[in-house]
């Protein structure tokens, strides 16, 4: 899930350390749902066909007219000079226009610009999952002209009942205004999703709700906006895979086990509005074959019973208190079902990582994930495992379930076991894992997810960040939410280089003297040539022995980040007074400067230029004479 902006004079190579990462599409997203509970369906139909990068609508409006198959369903719609136009003139209408086709991953991308409003609250939108007449119930990503409110962005549900169901507000980091082209995108995958503003991800979801033949559209409310650029591009279906410059996937290890008893759903619910992304629990069968929420494979530790899980019926497992022993404000808590624990989650927010704790039988597995079809969670669950049997199983009955393999140590070639398994990531040890860095690339590569296990201090973090890791299961899951934080704050460590001067399209004469002059951040080497020959910052131009015409200064940098690149395009004229200041300023013998200017001020210019050839190395110095004659020519035509 990568996000590339508008291209500009300053590029950007890729040799930086995070291109460790090869990054394919976007990461897991984040939710801590408040207020009203909310049924999240999956969908399940078959999305359109498209491959991962397919460029599904790129739309400029260069034709004059709206495009083909896009429906301006309500409001006024129309294109004006290279650009879609969408009017609502009251905040009580949310028009729309719709386009694209159904897709389960996928990028959409545009450039968007309040032209008018009549408040700092009204909005436009990206529509993430619209019917294609526009009927309810659809989801957008909002942008508001205020958008540095609280609520500047949001992700947000109109329902059938015409209601507004909002489950993710951010701030951006500058207000869009009016008058102002903002570059924005929202990546998609499933029931998740990140919103981009600029080029970089402000707010996360988990908690579309995906409707089995909705498309894409633009919204607009109490505003004029214009769009621009408009890109649908089919995404890989792993975005489990970290895009560069986006935080981690946050896993809460068994909930929030530092706050609440371990696999209880109040553990779950501490983690959820700590804003966790996924909750990770441990899955054993009971006597009698119900998948319990336990880690240990006994009950003694972590409720007020005794006994092996699998020697204990339902019924006697649900009699145990499993918070006493945490705290005394926990006292009654219950070891869930995986049941409970899916309903819970479905109908309050939140995705699940499940490790299959120990041995288990095929039936057992297809137990576990009938379970998980029954409560319609299918979309919404990711297996992990440390016996690679109960992953074979998993992927025979249930192959559209990602899998990830739990590891100790690392496997000698982990792509290899990744592909012979069927693998969505590969999960080991963080320790280990930053002891062997480079197997990030080649599994990113590979298409494989890396999610490190269990890292619960900001120096791990931060050394896991470096390496390329997508997620983290960590005990401390609202601390590294709030790392998260900061991360996106952050200032980029990229290196940046700009040609202040001359200017990029200036045009000056002889008479002028420009300085090379070049700003960079982030580079310990910066390279500047002019016409392909080096040059330097900070050196002084003389326009007196630069031929007339176009000439280039780049400039290069470098940094332990990566390196970029930026050039400049200055236009040296040919004038009267910029013939007389080089007549001037020759070094030539006075005699000669005598009759230089003397047929300049006549306007002589071809009997000059023959002057100049006639003396060049004599009266007048050789390298100036040439130059002389050639800008006296030019002036003689015309």
């Amino acid at each position: 899930m990568t996000v590339p902006l508008a291209s500009s004079s300053i590029g950007r190579a890729g040799s930086r350390l995070g291109a460790l990462r090869t990054r394919a599409c976007a990461t897991v997203a984040a939710l801590a749902l408040t207020g009203a509970a909310v049924a999240v369906a999956v969908a399940t139909s078959s999305p359109a066909t498209a491959e991962p990068g397919s460029v599904v609508v790129s739309e400029n409006f260069s034709a004059g007219s709206l495009p083909a198959g896009w429906n301006a369903v309500d409001g006024t719609w129309k294109v004006e000079n290279g650009r879609l136009y969408g009017t609502s003139t009251s905040s009580s209408e949310n028009n729309k226009i719709t386009f694209g086709r159904h897709l389960n991953d996928f990028r959409l991308a545009a450039t968007m610009r309040f032209e008018s409003v009549s408040a700092a609250t009204r909005w436009a939108s990206l529509g993430v999952d619209v019917p294609a007449d526009g009927a309810t119930p659809w989801w957008i990503a909002t942008m508001r002209s205020g958008t540095t409110a609280a609520n500047g962005l949001e992700f947000a549900q109109r329902t059938t009942a015409n209601a507004w169901v909002v489950t993710n507000t951010a701030s951006a980091p500058y207000a869009a205004g009016t008058g102002r082209d903002v570059r924005v995108a929202v990546e998609v995958h499933g029931n998740q999703a990140r919103w981009i503003f600029d080029g970089r991800e402000a707010m996360r979801t988990n908690s579309l709700q995906r409707s089995v033949n909705g498309v894409q559209g633009l919204f607009v409310n109490g505003a004029t906006v214009s769009y621009d650029d408009v890109t649908v591009t089919e995404l890989a279906p792993n975005g489990y895979i970290r895009p560069e410059g986006s935080p981690f996937t946050v896993i809460a290890h068994r909930g929030a086990s530092a706050a609440a008893p371990e696999n209880t759903l109040v553990a779950q619910e501490i983690a959820r509005k700590g804003g966790a992304d996924w909750i990770e629990n441990d899955v054993q069968p009971s006597k009698d074959g119900i998948p319990f929420i336990l880690h240990d494979g006994t009950v003694d530790r972590t409720t007020d019973g005794t006994g092996n899980i699998r020697d204990l019926t339902a019924a006697q497992i649900k009699a145990l208190d499993a918070g006493s022993w945490f705290g005394p404000q926990y006292v009654g808590e219950r070891v869930p079902t995986l049941a409970e624990q899916l309903a819970d989650l479905r109908t309050r927010g939140g995705n699940l990582l499940v490790e299959i704790k120990g041995k288990h039988t095929r039936d057992e597995v297809a137990t576990i994930i009938q379970v998980i079809r029954d409560e319609q969670m299918m979309g919404r669950v990711f297996i992990q495992s440390f016996e690679v049997d109960a992953l074979k199983y998993t992927y025979e009955i249930a192959p559209e379930l990602p899998l990830g393999l739990l590891r100790s140590n690392l496997d000698a070639d982990p792509v290899a076991v990744a592909k012979e398994l069927h693998l969505t990531a590969y999960n080991p040890d963080g320790n280990a894992l930053l002891a062997k860095p480079e197997v990030v690339a080649p599994l990113h590569a590979a298409g494989i997810a890396v999610m490190a296990w269990t890292m619960d201090s900001a120096g791990l973090w931060q050394r896991l960040e470096r390496i390329g890791t997508d997620a983290i299961i960590t005990n401390r899951a609202s601390e590294l939410v709030g790392w998260n934080s900061a991360f996106l704050q952050r200032a980029s460590a990229d290196p940046t280089v700009a040609i202040t001067s001359p200017a990029n399209g200036a045009r000056l004469d002889r008479a002028q003297s420009p300085v090379i002059a070049v700003a960079a951040t982030n580079a310990d080497t910066v390279t500047v040539t002019l016409d392909g020959k080096k040059s330097a910052a900070g050196r002084k131009l003389d326009l007196a022995k630069l031929t007339a015409g176009r000439h280039t200064i780049s400039a290069a940098v470098s940094g332990p980040e990566g390196t970029a690149t930026a050039t400049s395009t200055f236009t040296v004229t040919v004038s009267q007074a910029g013939l007389g200041y080089l007549i001037l300023t020759s070094g030539a013998d006075p005699a000669a400067v005598t009759a230089m200017t003397t047929r300049l001020v006549r306007a002589e210019y071809a009997e000059l230029a023959t002057y100049a050839d006639r003396q060049a190395g004599k009266l007048v110095p050789a390298a100036v004479a040439s130059v002389i004659a050639a800008d006296a020519r030019t002036l003689a035509l015309k």
